[in-house]
């Protein structure tokens, strides 16, 4: 089954263009021309990726975002113009994955396509047994080969950043990663974003852990330094 894309624009040349580059390298693409339409759609067959224009009408793409974040954590990646620094750091925080700058390459936009989806990929369900190479610490499993996260046997939904974070963090419980550290684990050297947006994926944590377990606390805030993952 080829993986399903979902393009989001109500720019049609961009639509066109980008689809075509899509199915041209094997993915099955949907196409939508507002938030609106793409909210429906998605809801009734959802995608394994969204690329998602942040300017549309009816509904722009941050509350589109915030509305599958409340319902899905699959990977998103926003189509931003130049000069939209304030909208691509309100995207990173509200649960994006990545965003690209228009006008941009077709061989960039395929490079962080296939990133985002190798990272996220799962190869089995949360019930199942964790591989032998997860991660874990205490009553945390990581199984990075699945994307698959545990607390105490529950699974825990997480988007491909703040699982990347965790793992950060997880890799040496008791040590103190600084907010420098946790961007470079879960955007790389590609992506620049302030320290709000690193408080504001600890946030969203912590309430996702929260639901399977509401005594957990386990992950640190050291103030004017950065977190740290207590391992009991």
């Amino acid at each position: 089954m080829p993986e399903r894309i979902a393009l989001i624009d109500d720019d049609r040349n961009i639509l066109a263009s980008v689809s075509m580059l899509l199915e041209a390298e094997g993915f099955a693409v949907r196409c939508y021309t507002d938030g609106a339409a793409a909210l429906q759609g998605l809801t009734a067959e959802p995608a394994d990726l969204a690329l998602l224009d942040v300017k549309m009408p009816r509904m722009d793409g941050m509350e589109l975002l915030q509305r599958l974040r409340k319902r899905s954590d699959m990977p998103v990646v926003f189509l931003t113009s130049k000069d939209d620094e304030v909208d691509e750091l309100l995207g990173l925080r509200l649960g994006a994955d990545d965003y690209i700058k228009k006008p941009f390459s077709q061989r960039l936009l395929l490079e962080r396509v296939r990133t985002v989806l190798r990272r996220h990929r799962a190869g089995g369900g949360p019930g199942e047994a964790p591989d032998a190479a997860a991660l874990v610490r205490g009553d945390l499993t990581l199984d990075e080969s699945r994307h698959l996260c545990a607390w105490r046997g529950r699974p825990v939904d997480l988007t491909v950043t703040e699982f990347l974070i965790v793992k950060a963090l997880a890799l040496r419980p008791g040590h103190v990663k600084s907010r420098d550290q946790l961007m470079d684990a879960a955007y790389g050297e590609h992506i620049y974003v302030d320290d709000r947006t690193i408080d504001s994926h600890i946030k969203r944590l912590r309430k996702k852990f929260r639901l399977a377990d509401e005594d957990f606390r386990h992950i640190e805030t050291l103030y004017g330094i950065g977190y740290r993952y207590r391992e009991d």
